[in-house]
């Protein structure tokens, strides 16, 4: 497929533009000393290129997306009519408190919501997205330690089974990071967690369920510990979807949490963003929180400015139109829906992994929630097919492939999240789907390396793509 620049020809091209019928000015500043070099098409050759480009694309509405610990859920296209709305969409962010009524009602009531469903006492929608979210609460931890005087907190506890993110946020906040390691089954190593806490603990970071996609039975213990230590909890919602309206963090023992609404809420990940990673906590915490405090005075809503101990974390409010949409999605669920959403999130994964569990061991053979991982260390061993062979042999059917090598704790580990987005019949596909794979894998073992074969490039050189992308077009050498 050439790229848009290599199909280009001078002078072609369709103009719609009228003639200028005002008079034509220069700018006083200084121009670009040469012309954009931009391709020239006719209108078709631009429509079918794109056209091409989407069907080379692998989403959500094109077939089964079981990417675990990502949440690759429908988003539903009422929440794009929602943020569509003139009144959302146009709004500036100095606009007049009198005049954006509407936008800051949507803002109070997300914040009002979030912290409900998650069991605190105050929000706000200023951070950008997940990690950014656990970098801001994570600020806010030092900040409470620091205003105590308490300066010799300086290490964050983190599970071995944690997300990527949460050691290097921690890192990024100034903190020392101490892994604690799972024990046999998956959960927290009770005893190393004890042994770990103490008076240089500012908090520990943790997800329930976890990162294997469990939930730990003994949350109430862990988080009690580091209390009594003088440390406190921070919750990463990246897998809040799987107990919304259940069981809350708060409840938990939890002092901080970040909400990624583009996971949980269905706001669209990745390319479809941007992302949001609102934050909330328990009262005690409430003068920390960046960003502006929404207030009813005199009948009208005002933004106020927050005391913001750790300063604002981006500009202005919010990624205003993902709050909509996320409102939008907790407004059409209501008090039932939310719950009901999380317990199908939780029976499709399990249903899922009993239809495979036979044929794919189980890294923890558990009742799982939302997700579950899969290790196939042994069939490694037997035949030489990896884990990223089977992963790159689903995209011959139309599935695309789960997470790979991923917790960290789990040897070629295949991680799958059905999301409660996808009926029961994709789920017997995406089984036997799975089934076929392995099987084939197994009879055919010198094949599956070669997978996928339907695709436009093979296996590419995955390292040198990270490590020397190339992002942009050479005029001069179009063929490097």
């Amino acid at each position: 497929m050439k790229l848009i620049f290599e199909q280009s020809a001078a002078g072609r091209g369709t103009a719609y533009l009228p003639e200028i019928d005002v008079p034509q000015t220069a700018p006083d500043f200084k121009g670009r000393e040469t012309p954009l070099r931009l391709p020239e098409l006719s209108e078709i050759q631009v429509d079918r290129h794109y056209t091409a480009l989407a069907k080379e694309t692998r989403g959500v509405n094109g077939g089964f997306y079981p990417l675990g610990s990502c949440t690759m859920k429908y988003n539903p296209a009422l929440l794009e009519d929602a943020a569509a709305q003139p009144g959302f969409r146009d709004v500036h962010p100095l606009q007049p408190d009198a005049a954006a009524q509407g936008c800051l009602e949507v803002m109070r009531k997300a914040e009002a919501y979030l912290a409900e469903i998650t069991g605190m006492d105050a929000v706000t929608l200023q951070p950008a997205a997940g990690a950014h979210g656990e970098f801001t609460g994570l600020l806010l931890i030092k900040a409470y330690h620091r205003a105590r005087g308490d300066g010799e907190r300086t290490k964050i506890l983190v599970p071995d089974s944690a997300h990527g993110t949460n050691p290097a946020s921690a890192a990024m906040a100034g903190f020392e990071v101490v892994n604690i390691p799972s024990d046999g089954k998956g959960y927290v190593d009770l005893q190393a967690l004890k042994a770990a806490v103490g008076p240089d603990t500012a908090g520990l970071m943790l997800t329930n369920p976890n990162t294997v996609g469990l939930f730990d039975p003994n949350i109430a213990e862990i988080t009690k510990a580091v209390h009594e230590a003088g440390g406190l909890n921070y919750y990463d919602g990246a897998n809040l979807n799987a107990i919304m309206g259940i069981v809350r963090p708060g409840d938990m023992g939890f002092d901080v949490v970040h909400v990624n609404l583009h996971k949980t809420f269905a706001t669209p990940h990745g390319g479809g963003g941007p992302g949001s990673g609102p934050v909330g906590c328990k009262d005690f915490l409430r003068g920390f929180l960046p960003g502006i405090r929404i207030a009813e005075e005199d009948g009208m809503l005002r933004r106020k400015e927050a005391e913001a101990r750790i300063g604002d974390v981006r500009s202005f409010g919010s990624n205003f139109l993902v709050a909509v949409k996320a409102l939008t999605y907790m407004m059409i669920l209501g008090r039932e829906g939310i719950p009901e959403t999380a317990a199908g999130a939780v029976l499709n994964a399990n249903y899922l992994m009993h239809r495979v569990k036979d044929l794919y061991p189980m890294a923890f053979d558990e009742t799982c929630m939302h997700e579950f991982v899969m290790t196939l260390e042994a069939l490694k061993e037997e035949t030489g097919v990896s884990a990223l062979d089977l992963a790159k042999a689903l995209i011959d059917h139309g599935i695309h492939p789960p997470t790979m090598y991923f917790p960290l704790i789990v040897h070629e580990a295949l991680m799958v999240e059905p999301t409660e987005t996808e009926p029961r019949e994709t789920l017997d596909q995406a089984a036997d789907t799975f089934r076929a794979v392995m099987e084939a894998a197994r009879q055919h073992p010198e094949e599956a390396h070669l997978a996928p074969l339907t695709t436009r490039v093979s296996r590419p050189d995955e390292v040198k793509a990270a490590r020397k992308p190339v992002i942009r077009y050479d005029f001069d050498h179009p063929m490097d």
